[in-house]
């Protein structure tokens, strides 16, 4: 909702980073940096790409993930995504992917011919869920509720719910308008907050640029932001993430023993998708 006017409790800026870019990808939080601070968020990318039209096949992009899920937000463009719990569609301009990764999924992607922008961010999953089912939902623009300039991807903003099944969080993606004045006022008890800005900038007070993001003094303050042009961001907040991050190659558990079984999950459907010639394109998956 708009404010009326600014708080004189300001909520400091602790962290503020430009991440590293690696060709399309700017890789802005990791779970062996600042995901520790963020957690339970421990990874955020923001993804550009640019006159797509000669993109590798999405065969060379599968990747294993267990013990978290990946909430990919479409800011512009379409990216074509599959998993191994049966998806193989288009997500548009808009669209959200939430896919809980639990005991072991292997998925890709691929962008679609023109220009692409989304924000992909891992969530970790608390131990009843971290070695659970992997499950996947994917939710057209027009399922995705909106409150004043906020559409609410996770959790709930103001009496309006995220039609996803997430652990408790708040995640949502925000466009203000040059001069436009938003406050966030998070629930008592989400000491976890920050935001990264993937068009215009904001003060809030500290000025938060593209291509940047923000994490929050641990607090229950409300967060008052201002537009500089006008800006899209994505902001989260939560509790706490009382666990240890424990990682491998490509999942982040909370214990070794969860995540030696993880990983053994990911090797199983491995196997399987090399059998049935799945993976004789695919590249090798990279550690965290």
């Amino acid at each position: 909702m708009l404010a009326t006017k600014p708080r004189t409790d300001v909520r400091r800026i602790t962290h503020q980073t430009r991440g590293m870019t690696h060709g399309p990808i700017t890789r802005l939080v990791s779970p062996s940096d600042l995901g520790e601070l963020m957690k339970p968020f421990v990874f955020l990318d923001l993804a550009r790409f640019e006159d797509n039209a000669n993109a590798m096949s999405i065969d060379a992009f599968w990747h294993p993930h267990s013990g978290i899920a990946t909430v990919t937000v479409m800011l512009d463009g379409g990216v074509r995504v599959v998993d191994t719990t049966g998806t193989d569609l288009v997500l548009p301009q808009g669209g959200v992917e939430w896919m809980r990764a639990g005991n072991g999924v292997w998925h890709t992607g691929q962008a679609q011919p023109g220009n692409a922008k989304a924000f992909q961010l891992w969530v970790a999953l608390p131990p009843a869920l971290e070695n659970g089912p992997s499950a996947a939902r994917y939710a057209m623009p027009e399922e995705i509720p909106a409150i004043g300039p906020a559409r609410v991807i996770l959790g709930s903003y103001e009496g309006v719910q995220s039609p996803i099944d997430a652990p408790p969080m708040t995640y949502l993606q925000v466009s203000l308008k040059a001069g436009e004045h938003w406050r966030y006022t998070p629930p008592h008890d989400h000491l976890v907050a920050w935001v990264a800005v993937s068009d215009g900038a904001l003060q809030t007070p500290s000025r938060v640029r593209a291509g940047e993001v923000a994490i929050f003094e641990p607090s229950n303050a409300a967060i008052d932001f201002v537009a500089e042009g006008e800006t899209r961001f994505v902001l989260g907040s939560a509790l706490p993430h009382p666990h240890d991050l424990v990682l491998g190659n490509y999942s982040v558990h909370t214990s070794e023993a969860a995540l030696r079984q993880g990983e053994a999950e990911i090797v199983r459907i491995g196997r399987e998708l090399r059998d049935n010639g799945t993976l004789r394109r695919a590249r090798p998956a990279v550690r965290l």
